[in-house]
């Protein structure tokens, strides 16, 4: 079997220093194995990678068509403990240059969340769901 696990999520970065700054600003501590080719964020369940695209094509033997302003077909979301929560946290955001998609709002399934990207177009969702389970590391267990 497969071990069912995501253990680090890499995101392909057409200006890492830039994109890194971004995540900087949301106040996210860096591990010790960044370097000025790569960046490596905690966060509570996974770590977050940026590495250049054009490398990360390399390694995986692949064509990616140089563009940082279109959607790259893929959703990252930071849960919350609350609906207060994912305000004060987009607020955050929008002060550290994320592009606001859809302010928060109330969702038909009961939670509360809003849309934003990063300086190059990825994708992410704050959400708070009030049927999520965290670990004491804050790492979402089920929802």
């Amino acid at each position: 079997m497969v071990p069912q696990r995501v253990s680090l999520v890499t995101v392909g970065a057409f200006n890492l220093p830039a994109l890194r700054s971004f995540y900087q600003k949301l106040g996210w501590e860096e591990t010790n194995i960044s370097s000025d080719q790569y960046a490596v964020f905690k966060t509570a369940g996974v770590l977050l990678s940026l590495f250049p695209v054009e490398e990360l094509a390399k390694d995986a033997g692949v064509e990616i068509k140089p563009s940082s302003g279109t959607y790259n077909n893929i959703t990252m979301a930071i849960n919350v403990n609350s609906p207060e929560e994912v305000d004060s946290t987009m607020e955050l955001i929008r002060e550290a240059g994320g592009k606001i998609l859809r302010e928060p709002s109330d969702a038909f399934w009961g939670g509360r969340t809003a849309y934003f990207t990063d300086p190059e177009n990825n994708l992410w969702e704050l959400a708070w769901n009030p049927d999520s389970i965290f670990d004491e590391r804050g790492a979402m267990l089920s929802f």
